[in-house]
């Protein structure tokens, strides 16, 4: 593992340091993590972007719709609520 040096201001590393003691981990460990999941929920943005602007490029017909609801109701049957 590389060592990095980043500056924050004294409240964050504070609520870091808190965090990280209610989870029995270290501050290390807590950004770590921290940053594993913001890198996840970037990609999953980025994927999410990338499907809608696809759509917006080519949109389906209402034919396509059609059909793929049609052959829902085939393997799942229709619930009246």
């Amino acid at each position: 593992m590389k060592v990095i040096k980043v500056q924050m201001n004294e409240d964050l590393l504070r609520c870091l340091s808190r965090e990280a003691r209610a989870r029995k981990l270290t501050t290390g460990a807590l950004i770590r993590e921290a940053c594993q999941h913001y890198l996840e929920k970037f990609r999953e943005d980025e994927l999410d972007r990338q499907y809608v602007a696809g759509y917006h490029r080519h949109p389906e017909s209402a034919a396509v719709g059609q059909t793929g609801e049609r052959l829902a109701g085939e393997v799942w049957p229709r619930e009246d609520w």
